[in-house]
């Protein structure tokens, strides 16, 4: 009398699971271009680290005593490894109810969340779907609507101040699923098979009469290069996964560390010749400011963030002599580099990351001021712009400005805190071009 037969059913049904929504609908992503929620995960965590959570959660139907089907929970979570570094992982799975809500089964979305707040790790959110949102056809069955909740929300928001929260929107992603991307640190979308909304087009079109696709309405060149909702865009699920990986080696586990140095193989004391004339003496000629900053970091160290929206402004994560830093510059091959409402947004947005998690500012300066102009005043340059400043005066880590040729007006004050360097802060320094 052993308890075999038990240990059997358990792991028949964690191997029914792994068929997620059984082989037509799994054929149905990849002919969509997707990979499914199980591969994705093997692919972008270590090989073999991934710890299932929760696998056996379903609906199973018994027939005589016997089980005769299984239904996954359309959310697969757990734990795993990237570089070694433990972290929570939890991705939708398109093919069992699109990602719905109502197939999610006990909230394992939520107890991702919730793992990764209590265990003081990253999290990853691979969002495919409604991601957590509800269906309409839900509706319909049941003949009534409800009273919306947004599941485990508060724990979502209090994690922004505590762990790095990174998502990838890998299909179309509506409601919850949609907002579930963007509430992050760093967001990432593949062109062409991902697609972010608040309302998908039959949605859109019943309620305001407007007629689109799914990319029309918002495919990655909308959220990455106009709208600044999600942060980068890649060619595909890999690539993406790679920027999730490389994003998070520059990060701590969680605000109680400090970010990790890496094995610096670039000699910290190179001075490029190159940087004595890269600077136009003619105030009227730009240079390339991506050049300067792959000269002065690391080598191929910088990582860019939001690179097509707000772009007078470069930010991204990069390395000196090992230690992670955040980078901010002034591009003036865009307006000038004058500061609009994007990039006060860019600003304020990259101060905040940076100062949450312990991560020094090296600020590369070539500022003529805000925007002005109609244009400028219809977007909200005042207030976008001052918020900015208010991120920057408000940030405890150290603040190195480079001031490479101009820096003028309000927009050029806020390069950094000039009360703590007039009061010579150690935390707080700049440096001046000679021909400013």
């Amino acid at each position: 009398m052993s308890w075999q037969p038990e240990i059997d059913e358990i792991k028949h049904r964690i191997e029914l699971a792994k068929e997620m929504g059984g082989e037509a609908n799994v054929a149905r992503q990849h002919a969509n271009g997707r990979l499914t929620v199980r591969e994705r995960i093997d692919r972008l965590l270590d090989p073999e680290t991934f710890h299932e959570i929760g696998a056996m959660a379903g609906k199973p139907i018994y027939l005589n005593g016997e089980m005769v089907s299984f239904t996954p929970s359309n959310f697969v979570c757990g734990s795993g490894r990237i570089d070694g570094r433990r972290v929570v992982i939890g991705g939708d799975d398109f093919t069992v109810r699109g990602g719905a809500a109502d197939a999610a089964v006990g909230n394992k979305m939520g107890y991702s969340e919730r793992m990764a707040r209590e265990l003081r790790m990253p999290i990853i959110r691979l969002v495919d779907g409604t991601g957590g949102g509800g269906s309409v056809k839900t509706l319909e069955t049941m003949g009534r609507t409800y009273v919306p909740a947004n599941p485990a929300w508060d724990i979502v928001v209090a994690s922004l101040s505590e762990i790095p929260v990174v998502a990838a929107c890998l299909g179309p992603c509506a409601g919850l699923g949609a907002v579930r991307v963007v509430t992050s640190h760093f967001s990432v979308m593949v062109k062409e098979i991902s697609q972010l909304f608040v309302a998908g087009p039959p949605v859109v079109e019943r309620g305001v009469g407007e007629k689109v696709t799914k990319e029309e309405l918002g495919g990655s060149h909308i959220h990455a290069r106009s709208s600044g909702a999600v942060d980068n865009e890649a060619e595909s699920e890999d690539e993406a996964f790679a920027q999730i990986r490389r994003f998070l080696s520059y990060l701590p586990s969680n605000i109680w560390q400090l970010p990790p140095r890496s094995a610096n193989q670039d000699d910290p004391h190179r001075c490029e010749e190159e940087l004595i004339s890269i600077i136009p003496r003619d105030r009227r000629k730009t240079y390339d400011i991506r050049r300067i900053l792959s000269l002065v970091l690391d080598r191929d160290s910088f990582f860019e963030i939001g690179r097509y929206f707000g772009r007078p402004l470069v930010t991204g994560l990069a390395r000196l002599n090992g230690y992670p830093v955040g980078v901010m510059a002034s591009d003036p091959g865009q307006g000038g580099g004058g500061l609009d409402a994007p990039g006060s947004e860019k600003m304020t947005r990259f101060t905040d990351l940076c100062d949450t998690f312990h991560l020094p500012v090296v600020n590369f300066v070539d500022q003529p001021g805000f925007l002005i102009g109609t244009r400028a005043e219809r977007a909200g340059t005042a207030r976008y712009g001052a918020r900015a400043m208010a991120a920057v005066y408000q940030a405890t880590v150290p603040w190195v400005s480079i001031i490479l040729r101009r820096v003028f007006g309000v927009a050029g004050a806020a390069h950094g805190n000039a009360q703590a360097l007039n009061s010579y802060s150690p935390s707080d320094f700049r440096y001046a071009h000679f021909t400013i």
